[in-house]
Formats: C-alpha cells, structure tokens, sequence
C-alpha cells in the first residue's frame, strides 16, 4: 500500500491515510514522505503497518548512525535531522494541548537543545543467558530481545561499560540469574553505579562486581534489586550491595547523593539548564517541590525561599533527600495526595510539581488547584497526562505564562516539558 505520511504522533509514529480514508500509523517516517507500507494490524478505527520503501524521502531524512536503529525499539528519530526532531516534538506538544486539553497554546515554545549524542547517564539493558548471553533492548514493537552491544545515546563510560559485560558474558561470567542491568554514571562521567535486577537470589554478585570494576576502574558499586517481591511502595527491594551503593553528582549550585533506586534526571548536558529553567524568576517565603526525589530543585529553590517543603514517597529517594537537603529544606515522606491533603493551610509562593508520566492525576490536581497558590511550575514527561491537568488548572482560573521544551531525549519521541503557571 502507498501512503503519503501527514505528520508525526507522540509515541513515535506517523500518521497516513489509507484508500479509504483510514488512519494508518507507520514508524520510521518523517512528515510529507511518500512510502509503501506492510500491514501487520488493522482494527475498526486504525491500521498498523511497518515501512517497506520510502518513495519520496523528505529532505529532512539523513542516515540513521546506529547500526541496531530500525530494529531496536529505544531510538524513533534517527531518520532525521536533530532540528527538525526538535519542530517535530513542539508540534507534537502544541497538538497535544489541543487535542487533549482542548486548549491552545500560540505563544512560542521555548525549545532547550542537548547534544544530541552520548547524553545518557542512565541505561537499562535487559539481559538472558538462556541460550548463550545476550544484552540489548527489546525490538521495535516486541518482546523479542535484541542484542546491542553499544549505545550512541549512552555516555561513553556507560558504553565502554556494556562492551566490558559483554567481554564477560560471551565467557560466561555474568549471572545466569541476572535479568536487567541499570548503568548510572556521574556528572563527569569519571563514576559509574550498576543496578542488578534478578528474581532468584545471586551467590556470585561480590564476584561480578569485582569482575567488572577489573575491567572498568570508574565502577563505584554494584546494588542488586529483587524481581520477586515488591516493598511497601511497590518497587522492586535492595537485597545486596557490592563495594558503595550509590553517585556523587554535581548539579547547578550543589552536588547530591544519588543512591540505586533513586530518581535522578537522565540527561548530562542539561540537567544545570533544566535546574537554572525551573528557579529562575522565583523567591518568597515558602515553597512545596512535590514528586523531589534526591532534592534537585528543593535544594537550588533553597537559596531563593525561607522555607521549603520537599516530598517524596519513593524510600530511596528519601534518605537520599534527607542526606542532601539544606536546613531550610523540610522533608515529608509521603505521596502528593498525602502531603496536599493534610496541608491546606500552609500558604506557600510556589509549588514545582515533577510526576512520573501518569501525571498529578485528577485528585492531586483539585488538591493543588484548590489551595488557590499563586504560582505553579510542572515539569512533565508526557504531554497527553500534563495536557489533561492543565486543563483541570485552567479551569481552576490559573493561565499559562511560558512552555518550554527540555529535550532530555533526543532521537526518540519522548519529551520533557515545563509549563509556567499563575494565578
């Protein structure tokens, strides 16, 4: 079937029209394209379908670097440009806001660019030994693993990383037990951390790590996570370490703990961006950073207000909050439904709110638009869920006064956005 491609969807496909009027998403496309195409689903509403040839390229298109791209699901926008990744993802937003939110946004996006290359300091490998090892991501639309064994996303310590595991697993020294492997390296990327994920128990783990700290002098540690039972706030449990169980990582005006299983920005070259992004024009008496993790914003909003609230429900990121705050910097365990409910007299200048990509949700939302606060900052990492509470904002009566585009991800379709509210 030939398709002439119309735009670009979050999630990282493009939409065309059949013959007969029906949408078709495509992946590995670019807007204006004409190209044939495979159906692989068709449902009442829609059809899926992979590329076969791309007729008419657009002269955005440039060959994809990576050699796993195309087959490997974590990269969507190699095919392109990184300029025009950028117009692309705005659009997305801008959509997004329309079509979710009902709402338009026709002011301008203020767009943050990253390198483009090795700007990871955080990469998840799945791994099996079942049938001689393999590490890499799961491909395109599967289940099925495919075997990587370097990542033009990841930092260059993280990759030299995986080519050392690598080493040691076609010699059969990685765990058979071991189902994921996390890399984390610092902000110099002169440190590196290893999460372990396993469902059974690993007798060799002191082994591995010192196997691997042989061949990577800069590994820190190694913290295994157990795949077969959750701890009360449902993440996977720390079982074990191996030598320190977590980073120092200098970030704007501070430098943090960041413990295994703590939530950290995964983008090295714009993390002091998205820190200077977020306290910039903003000082009072008090403020709330909802969703803190390890205390990024708590701690630079510190300088700015007398009083700070962080929260934080996730117990990693707390005793790392906790190790990291400043004096004037309040920690609450507790989740933002928690907190928001059982502070409703506190009164504070601002509130910065970073959720996880389900969004405040409607609750926490009402919660927060009920107390009346005169500025809120989100930063999100989903337009479709941020569309849907700001919309509930807006409602409230606050209005939106900036929107800036953080690429934090460049070469996928994922995107980091903060919007600017006031009352």
């Amino acid at each position: 079937m030939n398709l002439t491609t119309e735009k670009m969807i979050y999630g990282g496909d493009g939409l065309a029209r059949s013959p007969e009027g029906k949408t078709v998403f495509v992946p590995f496309v670019l807007p204006g394209e004409e190209v044939t195409v495979e159906i692989t689903e068709e449902k009442t509403g829609f059809i899926r379908a992979n590329l076969k040839e791309v007729v008419q390229a657009s002269d955005k298109r440039i060959p994809p670097p990576c050699p796993y791209f195309g087959n490997c699901g974590g990269c969507h926008y190699q095919h392109s440009n990184y300029e025009y990744q950028l117009e692309m993802k705005a659009a997305i937003l801008r959509e997004t806001f329309q079509r979710t939110g009902k709402f338009a946004w026709d002011n301008e996006v203020l767009i943050h660019s990253s390198d483009p290359w090795y700007y990871r300091n955080r990469t998840r490998m799945k791994v099996s030994s079942h049938a001689g090892f393999v590490m890499g991501y799961y491909r395109a639309a599967s289940n099925e693993l495919l075997a990587v064994e370097g990542c033009p996303i990841s930092s260059p310590l993280i990759n030299r990383a995986i080519e050392r595991i690598w080493e040691l697993g076609k010699q059969q020294r990685v765990p058979e037990s071991i189902s994921e492997i996390e890399f984390f390296a610092d902000h110099e990327d002169s440190e590196l951390l290893l999460e372990i994920y396993s469902v059974q128990p690993i007798p060799g783990l002191q082994q591995f790590f010192l196997d691997v700290r042989e061949r990577i002098p800069e590994l820190r540690g190694t913290a295994l996570f157990s795949l077969s039972g959750r701890g009360p706030s449902g993440l996977p449990e720390l079982a074990e370490t191996a030598g320190e169980g977590w980073l120092n990582y200098r970030a704007g005006d501070w430098t943090f703990r960041v413990s295994a299983g703590s939530f950290f920005q995964t983008n090295r070259f714009l993390v002091d961006d998205l820190v200077r992004t977020m306290i910039t024009g903003v000082s009072g008496r008090m403020a709330l950073d909802l969703y803190s993790g390890v205390g990024l914003f708590a701690n630079h909003l510190s300088k700015r207000f007398h009083q700070v609230f962080a929260v934080e429900s996730n117990p990693a990121s707390v005793a790392d909050l906790k190790a990291n705050a400043q004096k004037n910097v309040n920690v609450a365990q507790a989740t933002t439904e928690e907190f928001l409910q059982k502070s409703l007299n506190l009164n504070p200048d601002l509130v910065v709110v970073d959720p996880p990509r389900a969004g405040l949700g409607e609750r926490a939302a009402k919660l927060l638009a009920a107390q009346r606060i005169p500025r809120i900052i989100y930063l999100s990492c989903d337009p479709t869920t941020l569309a849907r509470d700001l919309r509930l904002l807006l409602d409230f009566g606050y209005r939106m006064e900036e929107v800036h585009l953080i690429d934090l991800f460049p070469q996928t379709f994922h995107m980091e956005s903060l919007v600017r509210l006031v009352r």
